[in-house]
C-alpha cells in the first residue's frame, strides 16, 4: 500500500468520480513514474521465453523424454489456464491490500524460475506438468498482471502507448531464445540451458520487482489538470476516441453492464487463435519442409512483430480508438491464419514470412487493447480485478491453442486446423463491434460529455 504524507485535494466530477490531485510521484516512491514503465518492461521480456519460446524447444524435449507432440502441448495449455487464471485473485488481493505489487513480484520470480528448473532436470512428465505448467504458469501470470496494471495506474491519463509498449516485452523478450533453441539446444545441453534461463528470469524479476509501488487510489498526475485535459485540443484527439471512465465500476457493476463479459468472450475466442498460431508455427513450418533456420525465423519474426505490434498498436489506438483499433487487429489475425496455411501448403518461404509477421501481429496486438479498455470502461481503481476477470478467458481460450488444438491437427491435419482458426478469429471481430462505454450515451460527443462531467472540486 503506497502512502505519503504530501498534502493532496479531490477533485469530484458530476458522476462522482474522484481525482486524487497534489502527490508527485517522487512523493510517493522517490522516483519518477517512469520507472514504473520500464522495470515492467525488462520484467515481462524475461517471462516471455515461456509462451513464446515453447515452440522451438518442443522437439527436443519430445526426443530427450519421450514425450508425443500433444502431451508437450498441453503441458503448454495447462501453463497458460494457470497463467491466466492468476490474474483474479491475485488482483483481488492486491485491491485489498493483502498483496503487495513487490510481494507479487517476488513470488512470481520465484515461481518462474521453479517452472524451467523442473523441466531442465527432470524428465517426468507429471513433475513438468506441476513445476513448468502450474508453477510456472502461476509466476508468470504474477508478474504478467502487476506489470500491465501498473502501467495503467501510473499513466492513467495516457496510457494507451505505455501499456502496449510494456505488453511487448511478453513477445520479442523471447527472440534470442528462439534462436538459442533452434541452433544449439540439444537433450545432451538441455539441462544446462534451461536451468541458466531459470536462474536470469528469477534474478531478473525479483530484482524489477523490489522496486515496484502502487499509487494510491484515484491518483492523478499533479501537472494535469483533468478539467483542463479534458478541454486542450491536443490531448482531444485522443479523448475524442477514448474517454475516460464515467465513474469507478466494482467488478459486479463491471459485470452487470455487459462489456466485461463480452470482453471476457471475444478474448476466449481470438486467445484461442493466439495461442494457435504462436504454438503451431515452427511444426508447421517444419511439415511444410521449410528446414530449422526457417521456421527459427518466422518465430522470431511473430515474437519481435507480436511485440512491437503491442507497442504500435497501444499508440494508434490513442488516436483512432480503442474499439476501432482492436476490430482491426482481430480481422488481420483471421487473414494471416489463412496466409500462413496457403503459403506453407504452396512451399513458399517469402509468402510464409509474409504471413508469420501478420500471424506475430494479430496473435498479440489485442492483448493491449484489451488492458487499455478495461479501465477505459470501468476506471482505474478496481482495474486488477476487473482485468483480471478479462484477462482469465485466456484460460479458457489457452485449452484450445494448445492441446486442443493439437487434438484437431491429429484429426484433420493442419490445413483443417487453420481454417477453423481463421474462421473463428472472423467471429470475434464481430463481437468487438458490440462494444461501447458504459453509462455514456453513444449520440454525444467524447469531449463535452467528460468536460460537463466535472462539478466542484472537495479538498482532503
Amino acid at each position: 500500500m503506497t502512502t505519503s504524507s504530501t498534502s493532496y485535494r479531490e477533485l469530484t466530477d458530476d458522476n462522482g468520480r474522484v481525482y486524487r490531485i497534489g502527490e508527485s510521484p517522487h512523493d510517493l516512491m522517490g522516483r519518477s513514474r517512469a520507472w514504473m514503465v520500464w522495470l515492467p518492461w525488462i520484467a515481462m521480456i524475461a517471462v516471455s521465453v515461456f509462451e513464446y519460446g515453447w515452440g522451438a524447444v518442443v522437439g527436443t524435449l519430445q526426443t530427450k523424454n519421450g514425450w508425443s507432440l500433444t502431451e508437450v502441448f498441453w503441458l503448454a495449455t495447462v501453463w497458460a489456464v494457470f497463467q491466466a487464471a492468476v490474474a483474479f485473485p491475485a488482483g483481488r488481493l492486491r485491491e485489498r491490500n493483502k498483496f503487495s505489487a513487490r510481494s507479487a513480484m517476488l513470488l512470481g520470480a520465484v515461481l518462474s524460475g521453479v517452472g524451467y528448473f523442473t523441466i531442465a532436470f527432470s524428465g517426468s512428465l507429471g513433475l513438468a506438468f506441476l513445476g513448468y505448467s502450474v508453477c510456472g504458469g502461476v509466476g508468470a501470470g504474477l508478474v504478467y498482471a502487476t506489470c500491465i496494471n501498473m502501467v495503467g495506474k501510473w499513466y492513467p491519463e495516457k496510457r494507451g502507448a505505455r501499456t502496449g509498449f510494456v505488453n511487448g516485452g511478453f513477445a520479442y523478450g523471447s527472440v534470442p531464445f528462439i534462436y538459442v533453441f533452434a541452433a544449439v539446444l540439444t537433450p545432451s545441453d538441455t539441462t544446462q540451458i534451461l536451468s541458466l534461463i531459470g536462474l536470469y528470469m528469477l534474478i531478473v524479476v525479483a530484482a524489477c520487482g523490489l522496486l515496484f509501488r502502487d499509487p494510491p487510489k484515484n491518483w492523478w498526475p499533479e501537472h494535469i489538470d483533468p478539467k483542463e485535459w479534458v478541454r486542450n485540443t491536443k490531448a482531444n484527439k485522443s479523448l475524442a476516441k477514448n474517454p475516460p471512465a464515467v465513474r469507478q465500476y466494482s467488478p459486479r457493476e463491471a459485470i452487470r453492464t455487459g462489456m466485461l463479459p463480452l470482453m471476457w468472450l471475444t478474448l476466449v475466442i481470438i486467445g484461442g487463435v493466439s495461442l494457435f498460431g504462436i504454438n503451431f508455427q515452427v511444426p508447421f513450418a517444419k511439415a511444410s519442409d521449410f528446414g530449422p533456420f526457417v521456421a527459427a525465423s518466422a518465430a522470431g519474426i511473430l515474437s519481435i512483430v507480436n511485440g512491437t505490434g503491442r507497442a504500435l498498436v497501444g499508440w494508434a489506438s490513442d488516436f483512432l480508438g480503442r474499439r476501432q483499433t482492436l476490430t482491426v487487429v482481430l480481422l488481420i489475425a483471421a487473414v494471416a491464419q489463412f496466409g500462413v496455411l496457403y503459403a506453407g501448403n504452396t512451399h513458399n518461404i517469402g509468402l510464409f514470412m509474409v504471413f508469420a509477421f501478420l500471424v506475430g501481429f494479430g496473435s498479440g496486438a489485442f492483448y493491449p487493447l484489451f488492458a487499455a479498455l478495461v479501465p477505459d470502461y470501468f476506471g482505474e481503481n478496481h482495474n486488477a480485478t476487473n482485468y483480471g476477470i478479462v484477462y482469465s478467458a485466456k484460460l479458457v481460450g489457452g485449452v484450445g491453442g494448445g492441446g486442443l488444438g493439437a487434438m484437431v491437427v491429429d484429426a484433420w491435419g493442419y490445413t483443417g486446423a487453420y481454417v477453423l482458426s481463421g474462421c473463428i478469429a472472423v467471429v470475434a471481430a464481430g463481437l468487438t463491434l458490440f462494444l461501447h462505454q458504459p453509462g455514456r450515451p453513444k449520440s454525444k460527443t467524447a469531449v463535452s460529455a467528460a468536460a460537463s462531467n466535472f462539478g466542484a472540486p472537495t479538498t482532503a
